[in-house]
């Protein structure tokens, strides 16, 4: 099992990480390290996320956390998460 990262998402959550980091460094810090720790066990809890609302398929979940959506594929052939963005709900 493989998680992978965009470059989208990479950009999209350090625009994210740099506006937190204005406001309260330690507090960006934690919602670094908590969003990790939510993409780490996307694996375990796949089915509980809903069918995403940006794309039509059934592959393509979102993960929601703290006013954002965290769009993911996920291929069964290889057993790979891709992690696509991040967006402000």
């Amino acid at each position: 099992m493989k998680i992978l990262c965009t470059k989208n998402f990479e950009q999209q959550l350090k625009a994210i990480l740099i506006e937190f980091a204005k406001e309260d460094f330690a507090a960006t810090k934690n919602y670094k390290m908590y969003l990790d720790t939510i993409i780490l066990n996307i694996p375990t809890k796949v089915k509980k996320f809903k069918k995403s609302l940006y794309f039509d398929d059934e592959n393509i979940k979102d993960v929601e956390h703290q006013g954002f959506r965290i769009p993911f594929y996920f291929e069964k052939e290889t057993d790979t998460y891709l992690i696509l963005g991040i967006v402000k709900t």
